[in-house]
């Protein structure tokens, strides 16, 4: 079975959350966790966009604060589509807070989520190929394969030694 080549705009996805007494810890500050759900229901859209299918999350990259998103902040939650493989996606995010009555906005966080594409009884299956369009999608389509080894390498499931793109970075052939 032939699947679809997908671009990468095409699971371009925008999400965004108002920042609520409920979603706030003790400081008025949103709480990750909070944040660490709405990215993945982005990220899953985003992942579904380009799929066409159920996804499930398989990883979540390291995922830092750079400073803290406060109540009444609007959260804008950017997801797309970066690389496909066999029967996963790879899913950049970008999030940005804004304080409406000031009008500042700054970027609180980055990450890539990783998604596995699955039928309705939860077997993986093939994901279409992804064409990148712009330099960005490009840089971000070329690094995907060396942080796919290194989440692979971390979680155990790929001997370091079969890395090649990892230690392409590290050692001159």
């Amino acid at each position: 079975m032939s699947l679809k080549k997908k671009f990468a705009r095409e699971s371009f996805t925008i999400m965004n959350e108002l920042v609520l007494p409920n979603d706030t810890n003790t400081l008025n500050n949103l709480m990750g966790g909070r944040l660490l759900h709405w990215m993945d229901i982005a990220a899953a859209i985003s992942a579904q966009k380009h799929c066409n299918r159920i996804v499930v999350t398989a990883s979540v990259d390291n995922v830092s604060f750079k400073q803290p998103i406060k109540l009444g902040d609007v959260i804008t939650i950017e997801a797309k589509v970066t690389r496909a493989f066999n029967t996963s996606v790879e899913v950049r995010l970008d999030v940005w807070a804004e304080n409406i009555p000031s009008g500042a906005r700054q970027k609180s966080n980055e990450a890539y989520y990783t998604f596995v594409a699955v039928d309705q009884s939860a077997r993986t299956i093939p994901v279409p190929e992804l064409i990148p369009e712009t330099p960005e999608e490009i840089d971000l389509f070329d690094g995907a394969l060396r942080r796919r080894q290194l989440r692979l390498v971390l979680g155990g499931k790929m001997n370091p030694d079969d890395a090649s793109e990892l230690k392409a970075l590290f050692f001159k052939a």
